[in-house]
């Protein structure tokens, strides 16, 4: 029969503790990481749950098709003349195509643009290659108003260009502002050519 000392029992009890401890660092362990495993899942679901949410909101301030439409606007130039211009629209404003002849490209060439009020040449205001047609808004800069000179027999003022009968601004053949109150030329938007009849504008 084996005798148990008291040296003994004493290393027994140190080695259960032992034991007793492991066992309870390892059931912690486990109920870390299940509890991450549980947090890291509630992110998850709840992130995908915003992405599903937020996808629509973002789409439904998408344009539409039909306002992506009115963004740009095809013009048919082939049956302008030099000399000619037409009066059409783009984003619900006017806009005016004209057709320049050899002797307003001169004209609006001979201005030195530095002395102008709002400093532009022609080259600046036309598509490289393609001097002799004009793109402007036909909206006067001074407040707004329509200027005449884009229809047959209309007042083109004491430059060749375009008129406002609101106020008298006066524009050259570069549709350049040259007497009256309006501060700025009329605007020429952004726009290329399609092929060698047709302008797409925006």
């Amino acid at each position: 029969m084996r005798r148990v000392t008291g040296t003994s029992l004493q290393g027994l009890r140190c080695m259960a503790s032992v034991e007793h401890t492991d066992s309870q660092g390892l059931s912690g362990g486990d109920g870390v990481r299940r509890r991450d495993f549980i947090n890291i899942a509630a992110v998850s679901f709840a992130g995908v749950g915003a992405v599903a949410v937020v996808i629509p909101l973002v789409d439904q301030m998408n344009p539409s098709a039909d306002v992506l439409a009115l963004a740009s606007t095809e013009v048919d130039i082939s049956s302008i003349q030099p000399g000619q211009a037409i009066k059409t629209t783009f984003r619900s404003q006017p806009l005016f195509v004209r057709h320049l002849t050899e002797k307003e490209i001169a004209e609006a060439d001979k201005v030195d643009a530095s002395g102008l009020r709002d400093p532009q040449t022609l080259e600046e205001r036309t598509v490289d290659g393609k001097k002799n047609w004009l793109v402007t808004m036909g909206v006067c800069t001074h407040l707004g108003c329509v200027p005449l000179g884009a229809g047959e027999g209309e007042n083109k003022g004491e430059f060749g260009g375009y008129f406002c009968p609101c106020h008298g601004s006066h524009y050259d053949t570069a549709a350049r502002i040259r007497k009256g109150p309006a501060p700025k030329n009329l605007e020429v938007p952004k726009f290329s050519f399609t092929s060698d009849t047709a302008i797409l504008v925006g």
